[in-house]
């Protein structure tokens, strides 16, 4: 079976369409699938609910997609540094399901692993825990999550082998692999295609078994959110 696709496009082909419930990879700015989500941008789908650490910037990653009105939901953990997520929010024009960082990182791993509920004390008696079923284990409240079981997932990765296994580079890691295992399917970015035994077991982060379709964008843009440069006094 052939997973490599030549473009992103392609590789989204037959896969998106309106209305959907998508995850996508990456955290702030890094390890974002940037290629894909340029690509479903130009496929036009709209009315997208999307899971996602955060949403991009203004005008960069998932940033783009609220730009054209394409997402009518996040799902999300983070929503500071973009004005147009604000701006839309506040307007009532974005709907928002704000879940903590490790309870949204478990809705994916749970949906991964085929659990569909499972309990947590992060967020009882909170905003979060409102309309939510809760239980007492061991004299100790307990919060029930839903996991998610995205339609398509969205994942960036260092390299790939022609049979989906994955190497993610350090912190690019994040939320990728959690995601690529809760889509029903699962399209990845990479920078590198290499043949099948080229990576060894240890170094394989994800199997393939996980991944339907590859495409290699070689030289992503790779922005950061927030560039810091620190003064040295001269001569130092």
């Amino acid at each position: 079976m052939n997973k490599l696709y030549p473009h992103a496009a392609a590789a989204l082909d037959g896969l998106v369409r309106d209305g959907q419930l998508l995850a996508v990879g990456g955290f702030g700015l890094c390890g974002i699938p940037e290629a894909l989500i340029d690509a479903l941008k130009d496929s036009g789908v709209k009315d997208l609910t999307v899971i996602s650490n955060n949403a991009g910037v203004d005008g960069f990653g998932l940033g783009k997609l609220l730009e054209t009105r394409q997402i009518k939901k996040m799902i999300s953990s983070y929503v500071g540094e973009n004005k147009e997520f604000e701006r839309q929010y506040l307007a009532g024009e974005l709907e928002l399901e704000f879940t903590p960082q490790g309870t949204l990182a478990e809705k994916l791993r749970a949906g991964g692993a085929g659990i569909p509920a499972f309990f947590t004390k992060t967020g009882v008696g909170t905003l979060v825990a409102e309309g939510k079923e809760t239980r007492e284990f061991d004299g100790e409240v307990y919060l029930m999550e839903r996991s998610l079981r995205p339609a398509v997932s969205l994942v960036k990765a260092h390299v790939a082998d022609k049979a989906g296994n994955l190497r993610f580079r350090l912190t690019a890691r994040n939320f990728n692999p959690a995601a690529a295992m809760a889509g029903q399917v699962c399209v990845v970015e990479v920078e590198e295609v290499v043949e099948v035994g080229e990576l060894g077991p240890d170094e394989i982060h994800l199997p393939g078994i996980y991944v339907h379709r590859i495409v290699h964008n070689a030289k992503p843009e790779k922005r950061i959110e927030k560039r810091t440069i620190t003064e040295r006094p001269s001569g130092v």
